[in-house]
């Protein structure tokens, strides 16, 4: 079982130590990479050595981060994870497994953190982990470089949809007005974050849409693409991220499902609510976790069983809150 600690004694942690691995997420999105890229110059600028390591390839459209990519040069003593929410999302890859297992500090903000880690420092209140990073990498007594501040940018933005989820707080406009003021090319960012698609991208987009679906009373939509259509497509993993906003956003859904076939057959589910639903609890008792608007799971088996096992617990979220009768089926 892990032990919370306070943002000061992390500070302490990641000052006292060498040698440092940083883990993030398999399936990289902007706020794991943008935490790694961040922690990484911080611990650069005290003279650390340090290192990132993930189970999947980083998206090229994070390329402008200054990483050091871990190539086994250095043997590990302080193993720390950012944005990991449990032990299952490290992923099997590059020999992941082995350092996540001994995983020292983990800084998250995902209420659903399964305290996997020696010593967790958990904000659930902020949008991103990025947002609260910026004080710790400032208690470390870093200066937020345009570098480190273009890293952090990255992971509020994404994280929140460009400050538009519900997540979005008066705290995350402050952090990312430091983040302007230390620097950060905002324009630049959000134009080549969320106005820039590749061909591939709008190829997935339109395989998607065909395959739209609505239930309970079109209160709840459906999108799906298989991992022909993903592999057809030439799509990067991370262009499909905001995918998973596309059912959520029709007229009167109150419930996105995304469904996205992996390579081994499982399907990724992405879940998007609004009003009173709470995504995190349909999706943690499949197994997975997150936020209350924005959260996923990861099932195994063929489509038609995926897609039950989850509108089933829709079903339930749907009744929970009075938007569909007890005995709908």
């Amino acid at each position: 079982m892990t032990e919370s600690v306070d943002r000061q004694t992390a500070v302490l942690r990641l000052r006292g130590a060498d040698d440092i691995l940083i883990l993030c997420h398999k399936n990289p999105d902007g706020d794991t990479i943008g935490c790694a890229g961040a922690l990484y110059l911080a611990l650069k600028a005290l003279g650390k050595n340090a290192a990132i390591l993930c189970s999947d390839p980083i998206p090229k459209m994070y390329d402008y981060m200054e990483l050091r990519w871990f190539d086994g040069s250095f043997n590990p003593a302080f193993v720390v994870a950012v944005d990991v929410a449990s032990i299952q999302l490290f992923g099997e890859n590059n020999n992941v497994p082995q350092y996540a297992a001994h995983t020292n500090l983990c800084i998250d903000h995902h209420a659903s953190n399964s305290g996997y880690a020696y010593e967790t420092l958990l904000d659930p209140g902020a949008a991103a982990a990025c947002e609260f990073l910026l004080d710790v990498i400032v208690d470390m007594g870093v200066t937020i470089t345009p570098q480190i501040a273009n890293c952090l940018y990255t992971g509020i933005a994404t994280d929140t949809g460009c400050f538009k989820f519900a997540s979005t707080t008066p705290r995350t406009h402050m952090a990312a007005a430091r983040l302007m003021e230390a620097g950060a090319d905002v324009e630049k960012l959000n134009a080549r974050l969320f106005e820039s698609r590749s061909h591939a991208r709008i190829t997935a987009e339109r395989m998607a849409m065909e395959s739209l679906e609505y239930y309970f009373n079109d209160l709840c939509a459906v999108i799906c693409l298989t991992w022909d259509q993903i592999e057809s497509s030439g799509v990067a993993g991370a262009e499909l991220e905001d995918l998973t906003s596309l059912p959520r956003s029709i007229e009167g859904v109150e419930v996105g499902l995304t469904y996205r076939q992996q390579q081994d057959g499982s399907f990724r589910i992405s879940v998007r609510t609004s009003g009173s639903i709470d995504a995190c609890n349909i999706a943690r008792r499949l197994g997975g976790g997150g936020h209350t608007r924005a959260a996923g799971c990861e099932i195994s088996g063929n489509l038609d069983n995926a897609k039950h096992a989850v509108l089933e617990e829709v079903r339930k979220e749907l009744q929970r809150c009075g938007l569909l009768d007890q005995d709908a089926g």
